[in-house]
């Protein structure tokens, strides 16, 4: 799988336009989200490659009841995803039903190729699935330590535990296999984006992203900006990123960008804030009211953006045009 089946990257290079960089910033954090994590356990940690690009991962009980979720999902769930979905199906794993925990991880390998590979957690009915595998007589690959079975789509799958399969294509299960029994590196090895994960990982929905794709997400996002010479310069001083989503009361979507400096982050910052300002003045009145309830701050070496809208707001905005053109 050569490209992230969620990734921040996909959807925000497709803001261009200066109107748009700045609500395009907070809707692709909205917009990557497939379906939606918590903490990873410690034996889907032990396939998460150190070369990671980016973690999205989704709480699915916590997200259950809000109706903003659901409008969020319906919205943009992408066909990639969809596909994730019905393959889980097909080896008897009903998403709304048996998933309590959904992570899809994509990570680099040579010559900056990208795979990526889907973790789910919850209280999976392994005896039974092996079960009727033998009834079939469906032979698994066997891959080191792993019994890999086909899920369709093109898709396999692999019990790390019996509440925990990893799932995606053959190469990428099995880089991310190396990982826990062949001595590939970990995450635990790479240390901005282990911290950034244990940072995140008890809110509802989170993502973290890798220098590369948070210099990129930045790019795409600023639009026209990004051609000015403030962002040449501070652009390989953009270390990480991260975002988490709250369903809670309302929706709350906080991103935080991790920087090398105290300088950098203000001078984004104040990027963003024009922006900000930018489109309150030219966007429609539903755009408007989402920026009124939008914050563009530093703090140390982070920027750090803030959206806060009831539901009804919410789902108001992603019936708008800006919505649609960044969605498409």
């Amino acid at each position: 799988m050569e490209q992230n089946p969620a990734s921040v990257l996909t959807l925000l290079s497709r803001m261009i336009n200066m109107k748009q960089f700045v609500t395009g910033l907070f809707l692709s954090g909205a917009l990557c989200m497939p379906a939606l994590a918590a903490p990873l356990s410690s034996n889907a940690r032990t396939v998460v490659p150190a070369a990671l690009q980016q973690i999205i991962s989704v709480d699915y009980p916590a997200l259950r009841d809000s109706q903003a979720a659901h409008a969020l999902r319906d919205r943009v769930l992408p066909d990639s995803i969809k596909q994730f979905e019905t393959a889980l199906k097909g080896a008897g794993v009903d998403p709304d039903k048996d998933i309590e925990q959904l992570t899809f991880v994509s990570y680099r390998v040579a010559k900056g190729t990208l795979y990526g590979i889907g973790i789910a957690q919850g209280p999976f009915k392994q005896k039974e699935f092996l079960a009727k595998m033998r009834l079939k007589k469906i032979k698994p690959e066997k891959y080191l330590l792993s019994y890999l079975y086909p899920m369709g789509s093109g898709m396999q799958m692999v019990f790390l535990d019996p509440t925990t399969i990893l799932f995606g294509e053959n190469a990428a299960i099995k880089g991310a296999i190396d990982v826990r029994d062949n001595g590939a590196e970990s995450v635990q090895s790479n240390s901005t984006m282990n911290d950034l994960i244990t940072s995140v990982q008890d809110s509802p929905v989170w993502s973290v992203l890798d220098q590369a794709g948070t210099q990129n997400m930045m790019r795409s996002a600023l639009g026209e900006a990004a051609s000015l010479a403030d962002y040449d310069v501070i652009k390989k001083r953009l270390l990480a990123s991260d975002y988490v989503m709250d369903f809670t009361n309302g929706v709350t979507f906080d991103l935080s960008v991790k920087t090398s400096d105290t300088i950098t982050a203000a001078t984004l910052s104040g990027l963003l804030k024009a922006g900000v300002l930018y489109r309150k003045l030219s966007g429609t009145p539903t755009e408007k009211l989402a920026l009124e309830n939008t914050t563009v701050d530093s703090s140390n070496d982070l920027l750090q953006m803030h959206f806060k809208a009831d539901d009804q707001r919410f789902e108001a905005l992603l019936k708008s045009d800006l919505f649609a053109a960044v969605s498409k």
